[in-house]
């Protein structure tokens, strides 16, 4: 079996992206297809194409949308790499950034002006994300050149815009209809806030786990102590959530788990943040966890809007490990849009193969699925 993809990196994560039809001509289960293209189950990831770490175990499966308005729609797909799994749940903002810049390189969008505007549809949410391509002269530069937090190289600039974020999982900003709830982990109680906005995510306070917010430096090692508490803490929000039954059934990437703190007379940055993801901290932030962290500044008494006051503000700066990330919002035709830049190349683009059959037959294609 032959597959051709693309080798890309969107903001800190790198996604291996394929177009839906040749998935679909495989008719192999894509649950069963993508681990074992990525060489899962295996911590190394050793005979495939997984980097073997959470943001480089990545997918983003697309096609040019027939919906009006409508450029392209892509599902993202997290790979499991210890399990052969696929987490189906949420969207990669990172990862999305490739989108816009694969339609204009494969020529699904031409671009036009000094700025390409690609409206793209993420399926796994439904999520509505305006990107936003420099194409000054009406092309790619031949050189990218913007550079990002978290990034050595230079990529190509592309703005994500979120439209009317709140509740495209659980159907609210706020799912469990309080800006903060107590849950009880290994007999303590923690003060956290749930929302959902790009992804759920779970918000705890860094003084509650006794990390010195004065210090940020020292927090990961504070927090890896920690992290079967933390687990705890992220899957009683699950059922709080409505994401998971009970608490063993909750996935891995669903809800994100944000540790905040403010910071200590620094100019630069609003509120500390370390993101937890596939159950290790994060070495930058989740996109779509740094939209549901800026509708939590907005909303009064989250555990996020008492650090940086019950006001809302246009800009949200975030410091995180890689450096510190600035996110936006605005009102725009009467929907809130909340953004953030990024940047993408392509890293490859390869066949990969596989020897062997696998699995079963799809029951329906990946075009009409539901993930």
């Amino acid at each position: 079996m032959k597959i051709e993809s693309e080798w890309m990196r969107g903001g800190t994560s790198k996604c291996w992206v394929f177009e839906t039809e040749q998935l679909n001509e495989t008719q192999t289960s894509l649950d069963e297809l993508l681990p074992r293209l990525f060489g899962s189950p295996d911590q190394r990831q050793i005979d495939g194409v997984g980097g073997a770490t959470s943001t480089t175990s990545k997918a983003i499966i697309l096609h040019p949308s027939t919906q009006p308005g409508i450029d392209v729609e892509f599902t993202f797909a997290q790979v499991g790499i210890e399990e052969a799994t696929v987490d189906w749940g949420s969207n990669c903002g990172n990862c999305s950034a490739v989108v816009g810049l694969y339609a204009i390189e494969k020529g699904w969008v031409l671009p036009h002006a000094e700025t390409t505007r690609i409206t793209t549809r993420n399926t796994n949410t439904g999520q509505i994300i305006v990107q936003r391509v420099p194409t000054p002269g009406g092309a790619l530069p031949i050189v990218p050149e913007a550079n990002m937090p978290g990034v050595a190289f230079p990529g190509y600039k592309v703005g994500l815009g979120f439209q009317n974020p709140a509740g495209m999982t659980t159907g609210s900003l706020l799912p469990s209809g309080a800006a903060n709830d107590v849950l009880t982990a290994d007999g303590t109680n923690w003060t956290v806030s749930m929302v959902d906005a790009g992804a759920p995510v779970v918000i705890v306070r860094a003084e509650d786990l006794g990390l010195d917010v004065a210090r940020y430096d020292t927090w990961v090692g504070g927090v890896e102590l920690q992290l079967d508490t933390l687990d705890k803490i992220r899957r009683q929000a699950a059922v709080l959530m409505g994401l998971a039954a009970t608490a063993a059934e909750a996935a891995r990437a669903i809800p994100k788990l944000a540790i905040v703190g403010a910071p200590a007379a620094d100019p630069d940055a609003d509120v500390n943040v370390m993101m937890l993801s596939m159950g290790r901290p994060h070495p930058a932030l989740a996109i779509t966890g740094s939209i549901a962290l800026t509708l939590a500044a907005r909303t009064p008494n989250t555990v996020l809007s008492n650090i940086t006051g019950n006001t809302a503000r246009s800009t949200l700066r975030l410091r995180t490990p890689a450096g510190v990330i600035e996110t936006w919002s605005e009102e725009h035709d009467g929907s809130l849009v909340v953004g953030v830049d990024r940047t993408a190349r392509t890293i490859a683009s390869t066949t990969i193969y596989l020897s062997e059959a696998i699995g079963s037959v799809a029951e329906a294609s990946l075009a009409s699925a539901s993930y």
